[in-house]
């Protein structure tokens, strides 16, 4: 289901494409807004040569399957569109995701709001939703890369953007040469490193970071003649950890321990909760790990465990375990309180940033103290920033981090894909510029409708 910016609602089920007035779409708009997902889901997350038509808009009338809408595009793959994005340009994307029932308090909807340059590809999926690769410029896709904050050092930014370079070759395997496409995609998510395309809206100081990646590009940090999965994360507890610690994986000898001094500018780099028992109670009932109404008296931090007692009832939790139970639910039952303020006075990214914590129970709640926030192994972000501050260049942040390595030269890919949301129901994408193309059928500056379901339906409507 789609809503266009004229108020227009375009609902399709096969070929059949239904257009409804007005204040009829404006109703079925609000109830679209108001779907939500549960607490912490993983993201779940054609075609038509021809020209545009420039007809008037269709009427409210139901057209026959053998008589589609006249702005519906014939496929020509029934399963996926390729939209090409203006030259110098880029497309933005307005999604939507399936209407999930959610518990929580004042559930935020899922939507997908993103701009970016290069080659959409939108393929349906068998359950009827939508995936998104999109190729691009491997600097442009470095460009998009949103971990750290355009404004920190300029030296922490380029350390960054050759960390970033030198993650994604090794991780995708790269061993071509100068200028060939990287074949194997890449994920969007913190599962790989944060890419979020071209800020929407435009933030002027995300050019310093555009600076960044430029400087440095083509250098890498290089092991034994390949690329480094040079992991980073944002903040210590005062050291870092090898790669076997944390990964399970065996040891790199770049991925050594270190002890870090530099990152206290972080908000997470103490940090102290508060959770009132009842609250506990709450949220550990709604994560199945505790009974529901019954009330916890005491909570005790001890040997990895949290054990937690009623009158009745005494039950050992794994840290790990207490803490995804937590940081699930807080948020969802009780957003006016959690996440809870940093030091700083901003919202701590999780309930209970780490593992690297001690709890204790006084006056009717648990206090949970720790320090960090991320996995522990590789580049510490916040410590890169302090490294800046005190003078240290790019190149001696990252030999700090990664056991010595150097910048050095290294082919880089001409064009990269990357998997940038999946499990979208309807799609609407504008292009910047003329120049845009569906299928390798130029679409001058129309709106591009792409709804999944039984079959992938394409509309083109000019504008």
């Amino acid at each position: 289901m789609a809503v266009d910016p004229a108020g227009e609602l375009v609902d399709s089920v096969g070929t059949v494409v239904v257009r409804m007035r007005p204040l009829v779409a404006a109703t079925v708009a609000i109830l679209v807004l108001a779907a939500c997902t549960q607490p912490g889901p993983a993201d779940r997350t054609r075609r038509t040569p021809g020209s545009t038509s420039s007809a008037s808009p269709p009427s409210a009338s139901v057209n026959s399957p053998s008589s589609p809408s006249p702005n519906a595009r014939v496929p020509m793959d029934p399963d996926s569109v390729r939209i090409v994005g203006p030259g110098g340009g880029s497309l933005l994307l307005r999604g939507g995701y399936p209407h999930v029932a959610s518990p929580c308090v004042d559930p935020e909807p899922r939507r997908l709001l993103a701009r970016y340059p290069g080659t959409l590809l939108v393929r349906r999926s068998d359950d009827g939703t939508l995936r998104l690769v999109v190729t691009l410029p491997f600097q442009e896709y470095l460009q998009g890369i949103a971990e750290v904050p355009p404004s920190w050092p300029r030296e922490a930014l380029k350390a960054q953007a050759i960390a970033a370079r030198s993650y994604a070759l090794a991780t995708t395997g790269w061993s071509g040469q100068e200028g060939e496409t990287l074949e194997t995609p890449i994920c969007a998510t913190t599962a790989c490193q944060v890419y979020r395309g071209i800020p929407v809206p435009f933030e002027p100081n995300v050019r310093r970071w555009y600076r960044a990646v430029r400087q440095t590009s083509g250098l890498v940090l290089l092991f034994e003649g390949r690329p480094a999965t040079t992991v980073y994360f944002s903040t210590s507890n005062g050291q870092t950890y090898g790669n076997e610690d944390v990964f399970g994986s065996s040891p790199l000898p770049y991925l050594r321990p270190v002890v870090e001094n530099d990152d206290g500018a972080s908000p997470t780099s103490t940090w102290r909760v508060r959770l009132p028992f009842d609250d506990v109670a709450t949220f550990l009932a709604a994560a199945g790990e505790w009974p529901r109404s019954r009330p916890v008296t005491n909570v005790r931090f001890t040997d990895g465990r949290f054990v937690v007692s009623s009158h009745a009832r005494t039950q050992s939790i794994e840290s790990s375990t207490f803490r995804d139970a937590i940081n699930a639910w807080a948020p969802c039952l009780e957003p006016a309180n959690y996440p809870p303020p940093s030091r700083f006075g901003s919202p701590l990214p999780t309930t209970i940033p780490s593992r690297w914590l001690s709890a204790s129970s006084e006056r009717g709640a648990l206090i949970v103290s720790g320090r960090g926030w991320g996995h522990g192994a590789g580049m510490v972000q916040w410590g890169a920033y302090g490294k800046a501050l005190r003078g240290l260049s790019a190149a001696d942040i990252l030999a700090f981090y990664y056991g010595g390595l150097r910048p050095e030269p290294y082919p880089e890919p001409g064009r990269i894909h990357v998997q940038v949301a999946e499990g979208i129901t309807e799609l609407r994408i504008i292009p910047s510029e003329v120049g845009a193309a569906v299928d390798g059928s130029e679409v001058g500056l129309a709106r591009i409708s792409v709804t999944g379901g039984e079959s992938l339906q394409v509309e083109v409507e000019p504008r």
